[in-house]
């Protein structure tokens, strides 16, 4: 069955104190926290957990679908989905075969598609229910045990998903194995060199992996290997977003890089980074990036970094997926499976 839980949103506004770093590149920061107050009465939906998840669990994805809802996928707790009154939460026992999911995506056509470590799923709109996408491999025609890290939409309306074997391109009739690098070692497996992707604004598609050397990027024609500065012992690279200026940013965990069309700058802790670990990137209505790792959230406007942590209201230091709705507020999932909403003056937790 499926579980319903109903919560009501209440806004009003506290002030809050917001002490800024400088954080260019190769300068030396120090950070002050705000003394930020809890808005007791201001609620989200909060996530409850039914499935025995761990509090090393997170929201890893978070999704806000063309008629409105918001969608969370977690790594414990299976997929929840919020229409504004009542969350809905999906689950082994509502069809999924596990409860670890990767990703959620929404096609060009609205379609959900869901991606989880024991397959890959579609949402059935009339059921409300995700049904199994079965991907073709080349040693089983009739194939969903691959885990489905991410997934991707080309201009072209081909579908990407990267899996623990490899990547398949899906052109709607049938699915192909894409090669990144044939001599690359895998992570979790031989085939699996690629876990995040994107597409930037000139077509060309990028593959980042924790087992590469550097980040890869694919023209439509040919593949080029950019090799990146080590930090903190790492060379690979996530790709995250591309930013309104067109630069392309790839996390890492040992910081974060920005491509600018020419050449690759990092960043660290010590250029004001909220963390030496950086999981996730995102671009705000206003320019800002913001960033989310093992020690907390930050934003990064161009010029310095504002932090923010469990002492101004995170749920959890440990940021696992950034995201901003259509009224501009900012979705932050952590572990614990927790959530939390910032609304552009404090931070909202359940």
């Amino acid at each position: 069955m499926t579980k319903r839980y109903t919560r009501w949103l209440f806004f009003f506004s506290l002030s809050i104190i917001l002490l800024s770093c400088n954080g260019q590149t190769g300068k030396k920061s120090t950070v002050e926290h705000a003394n930020v107050p809890i808005a007791e009465a201001v609620k989200v939906p909060k996530l409850l957990k039914t499935q025995n998840s761990t509090p090393s669990d997170n929201v890893n994805s978070i999704l806000e679908d063309k008629t409105g809802n918001l969608w969370f996928g977690t790594t414990g707790e299976g997929v929840y989905n919020f229409d504004g009154e009542v969350l809905t939460q999906h689950t082994t026992s509502d069809g999924l075969r596990s409860n670890k999911t990767y990703c959620l995506f929404e096609s060009s056509k609205g379609k959900i598609w869901l991606g989880t470590d024991d397959g890959l799923y579609a949402l059935n709109e009339s059921t409300a229910t995700f049904e199994d996408v079965y991907i073709t491999s080349p040693t089983n025609s009739l194939h969903n045990k691959f885990s489905v890290f991410s997934i991707l939409e080309d201009t072209a309306g081909k579908f990407w998903f990267a899996t623990v074997e490899g990547i398949f391109v899906y052109d709607g009739k049938s699915f192909e194995l894409f090669i990144v690098d044939k001599d690359q070692k895998g992570f979790m497996s031989k085939g699996h060199n690629t876990e995040y992707m994107l597409q930037d604004t000139q077509g060309n598609i990028w593959f980042g992996s924790r087992v590469n050397d550097g980040v890869y990027r694919y023209d439509g024609e040919s593949i080029v290997n950019f090799k990146l500065e080590e930090l903190d012992g790492h060379k690979w690279a996530w790709p995250a977003l591309q930013d309104r200026k067109g630069n392309i940013w790839f996390s890492n965990w040992g910081g974060t890089y920005r491509y600018d069309g020419t050449s690759f700058t990092s960043f660290t802790k010590e250029d004001g980074l909220c963390s030496q670990t950086i999981t996730r990137i995102m671009e705000d209505n206003q320019g800002n990036i913001w960033f989310g790792g093992g020690e907390g959230l930050c934003r990064y406007n161009g010029k310095s970094f504002t932090h923010f942590t469990a002492k101004d209201g995170l749920p959890h230091n440990g940021v696992w997926s950034i995201f901003e709705d259509k009224n501009q507020n900012i979705w932050i999932g952590t572990r614990n499976t927790g959530l939390c909403m910032y609304n552009g003056q404090t931070i909202i937790k359940p």
